[in-house]
């Protein structure tokens, strides 16, 4: 029935998806794995609670702004349990006998990875409904009259779902998830812990000084601090430096053009967008999507949430506005008629 599915277009190994030097920046275990307290030990409560009993761990949903740490957590819990784990990505499966072929290849026990959960289309999501809850796999076979249903047992599996947007998901999927864990945001403190594990790892020398300003401009994300230790460490090499100390990582990182908040040129372009062009707004978001030339999902998934963390913008019913602390950034005069709107929001805070 599924001889036409190539596997190897959905799914790859770690060792195969990541480079080596990517793969060893990533925690192998909850105590390696900076932050997220509370999600750490309920985890792993659910995951000694299931191990007793001989069971799956239940399907979990992990949340929140991208480059928090969600893949790595579903390593972590596949490697906790003592299984493997299988990754793939909503958009990637294209079909429900896609998703079918997958969920018949797993081993009892087995972690299946859906990044991007929200994306999975209506047919493939249905499929998922009875093997999430009764781990079967009901298929359709011919048309009309002469139609029958086939029934195939799964083993028991866990699915973890990753999403960006959770609100997106069916309720019906939502809800069959047991186990639901929202990533927060990181500290500049645990996410210079980060930058230091990274250098360790990496063979970087660095200076407590030097990680504490890569930690505090990386937007409370481990992604963005791991990508920018890596560009500042190539900046430090070409300079002849030794060691990435406060001066070598605020030079390099300059010339990144990443300001002492972390906000690079585009979240500048858009806050300067939504003062000049819209009079601090209100501004559709696909407006200025387009006046900036960006991605919409980008600027919402991507950019928006930390300017929106710093009380830099503000959503509306009527589009986004820049708020006062955009413009002092910005170093930007506020433009008569946003005054009256920005009382509103004072007086709201």
């Amino acid at each position: 029935m599924f001889d036409d599915f190539n596997e190897d277009r959905l799914l790859t190994s770690t060792k195969s998806q990541y480079d080596a030097e990517e793969n060893a920046l990533r925690p192998k275990t909850m105590e390696d794995y900076v932050g997220q307290e509370k999600i750490k030990h309920n985890l792993s409560v659910y995951m000694s609670a299931a191990k007793a009993r001989g069971e799956a761990l239940d399907h979990v949903l992990l949340y929140g702004p991208p480059g928090l740490g969600k893949t790595t957590l579903a390593h972590i819990i596949a490697s906790t349990m003592g299984t493997q784990i299988k990754l793939t990505s909503g958009p990637a499966i294209e079909r429900s006998g896609d998703l079918a072929a997958i969920l018949t290849n797993l081993n009892e026990g087995d972690v299946l990875f859906i990044d991007e959960i929200h994306r999975l289309n209506h047919a493939v999501e249905e499929i998922l409904y009875s093997a999430m809850e009764d781990f079967a796999l009901d298929i359709i076979v011919g048309k009309g009259p002469s139609a029958r249903n086939i029934r195939f047992a799964l083993k028991n599996f866990t699915l973890i779902g990753a999403t960006t947007r959770a609100g997106m998901l069916a309720s019906p999927l939502r809800d069959r998830f047991g186990i639901l864990c929202r990533l927060d945001m990181y500290t500049p403190v645990q996410l210079q812990e980060i930058v230091e594990r990274s250098a360790r790892t990496l063979g970087i020398a660095i200076e407590e000084e030097g990680s504490y300003e890569i930690a505090r401009r990386s937007r409370g994300t481990p992604r963005i601090a791991n990508r920018l230790l890596k560009r500042v460490r190539d900046f430090s090499v070409v300079s002849g430096k030794n060691i990435i100390g406060k001066e070598e990582a605020r030079y390099a990182l300059a010339k990144m053009e990443i300001d002492e908040l972390g906000l690079d040129e585009t979240d500048r372009n858009l806050l300067r967008a939504l003062i000049e062009k819209f009079g601090g707004g209100p501004a559709g978001l696909d407006t200025l999507a387009a006046t900036v030339n960006e991605d919409v999902n980008t600027i919402e998934d991507v950019y928006e949430p930390y300017l929106l963390q710093l009380g830099f913008i503000a959503r509306t019913p009527r589009g986004r506005v820049c708020l006062r602390g955009g413009y002092e950034h910005m170093g930007m005069e506020i433009p008569e008629k946003a005054r009256k709107q920005l009382s509103l929001f004072d007086e709201e805070e």
